[in-house]
């Protein structure tokens, strides 16, 4: 776009083919990205050459799409109110998944007295639930139940004792969620939790009675210690980064209540059946998706910065750090292959207005273009208005200003000292897109997940990726376990002389 002829809408490409795209209560403005018709028409057309509409349906209905792991993705299924059969081994899933509702559900009526729920789980066992106990925090539409929820994911005991500092122990319930059970930050941080309230005094059966367990692993639960009735599972063909609405999501039932949960349920629906409804060129998850692409590996833009401008979803760029970076973070194809593509832009981002005086001023003026999502709620951000008047005020003049920028030939018609001018060129032609929530309560929170989740997985599509492992995690945390054992003098093992240094040197400060 240039900054004369992209002020209207009959010259910008995206705008005049698109204008705003709504899905359930997402409207995605697309007048900031300067694609062509065109262009737009060849992706349209690779779409078809690669049969992504068949993909999309083979991913909906159980197709084993995860092909390094041998399994289906079957996310979608865990918000499907409407209960209807998904088939893997030829088992119906969708009995278990109800049982586990109605478990969830029974949970959330009988726990009274509770004063404190330590959430301890990291990554996607952390990551969605944190999000969304935040995010609804100040919803409008939510019961307070008055349980104070916290969260422990790192292993730093600096997260852990905070927690434990604000809890009553004769009134703290504790969830492990791991999907294996041996997540070992975890497993340290919930045996610390044992240990205090063992400093409380608690008995044996107090303690037993105050665990609980998110896990696909039932049995090494049980061998921690943990009663088979407080054990919820989920499954191994839930990626840990889509979990948020299976049982690992129990905080936000158990904090504001099971009807708060299966209204973020109901939200994500939504958009999974917006993405049944395969039309590219309305479709608004694909055209983010396509968008994506095209300024990664088109445009040679490598990075993504998501800015939220309401406070309450300032850990989504964290959520959407995992959620694209562990997807599509990968450098070979389906079959093995080297890929030549760029598969994931490196995302980052804070919340608006807090960003604009930290790194937008790389993103107006710096010398790497950076595209930009904003993400706006229209209404319901508190009683004053003019709080939520200055946030949409900000977050439109932040985008206007990075798609057209100010020339040269504008600063001297108002008379800027000309030693000035070329500090003050702002370059334009920046891209960016508006994803506007109506409001944000629980069903828009799921509308958002489920959203971002789509174009990911649309995404690995089209480059023939497979989005659903992340062999990169496993190698750094198994070297871990043998760093820590060399540490502790249990075990010598052989490492490169930088390791052996650092090893050396942290054993003479902690002998």
């Amino acid at each position: 776009m240039s900054t004369k002829s992209a002020q209207s809408d009959s010259a910008n490409p995206s705008k005049a083919v698109f204008g705003s795209l709504q899905a359930a209560g997402l409207t995605l403005d697309l007048a900031y990205q300067g694609i062509s018709q065109p262009e737009w028409a060849s992706l349209f057309t690779k779409a078809d050459q690669i049969g992504l509409k068949g993909q999309i349906t083979e991913l909906l209905t159980g197709g084993l799409v995860n092909t390094s792991e041998h399994r289906p993705a079957l996310h979608t299924t865990l918000r499907d109110l409407n209960k209807n059969p998904m088939l893997y081994k030829g088992n119906d899933v969708m009995p278990a998944i109800a049982e586990v509702w109605q478990r969830m559900e029974g949970l959330c009526n009988k726990w009274v007295g509770v004063t404190d729920l330590i959430h301890i789980g990291i990554g996607g066992s952390d990551f969605g639930p944190r999000l969304a106990v935040q995010a609804l925090a100040h919803s409008a539409n939510k019961s307070n139940r008055g349980l104070r929820v916290h969260f422990v994911a790192n292993v730093d005991s600096a997260e852990l004792s905070h927690a434990l500092e604000r809890a009553q122990a004769n009134s703290t319930r504790v969830l492990i969620v791991t999907k294996s059970f041996g997540t070992a930050e975890t497993l340290m941080n919930a045996r610390a939790v044992l240990n205090w309230f063992k400093t409380k005094n608690l008995t044996s059966s107090q303690i037993q009675n105050s665990l609980f367990a998110i896990t696909s692993n039932v049995q090494a639960a049980k061998d921690f210690g943990i009663q088979a009735e407080h054990i919820f599972p989920f499954w191994d063909w839930v990626g840990g980064r889509y979990s948020l609405l299976s049982s690992v999501g129990i905080s936000i039932a158990l904090g504001y209540g099971s009807d708060v949960f299966t209204s973020i349920q109901k939200g994500a629906s939504k958009i999974d059946e917006n993405l049944q409804k395969i039309d590219f060129k309305t479709n608004p998850i694909f055209i983010h998706a396509a968008i994506s692409l095209w300024n990664l590996n088109v445009m040679k833009f490598g990075s993504l910065a998501v800015i939220p401008y309401a406070s309450a979803l300032s850990r989504f760029p964290a959520f959407l750090q995992q959620l694209w970076m562990e997807s599509n973070g990968k450098s070979v194809d389906k079959d093995g292959n080297k890929i030549k593509l760029s598969t994931c832009p490196v995302i980052f981002g804070e919340p608006g207005t807090n960003s604009q005086h930290s790194f937008f001023q790389m993103l107006h003026q710096g010398t790497e273009v950076i595209p930009v999502d904003f993400i706006v709620v229209k209404s319901g951000m508190g009683q004053d208005r003019n709080f939520q008047d200055s946030l949409l005020a900000n977050a439109l003049a932040q985008a206007s200003v990075l798609a057209f920028g100010k020339s040269k030939a504008e600063l001297k018609s108002e008379n800027v000292d000309q030693e000035l001018i070329n500090h003050k060129v702002m370059p334009g032609n920046r891209p960016s897109m508006i994803l506007s929530l109506t409001k944000l309560d629980p069903s828009t929170l799921g509308q958002l997940v489920a959203f971002y989740e789509a174009s990911v997985i649309l995404q690995g599509l089209m480059l023939n990726i497979n989005s659903f492992d992340q062999w990169g995690v496993e190698l750094g945390k198994k070297t871990a376990v043998n760093v820590l054992q060399s540490i502790k003098n249990i075990n010598e093992s052989k490492f490169d002389s930088s390791t052996t240094n650092q090893i050396a040197t942290y054993r003479k400060l902690n002998p």
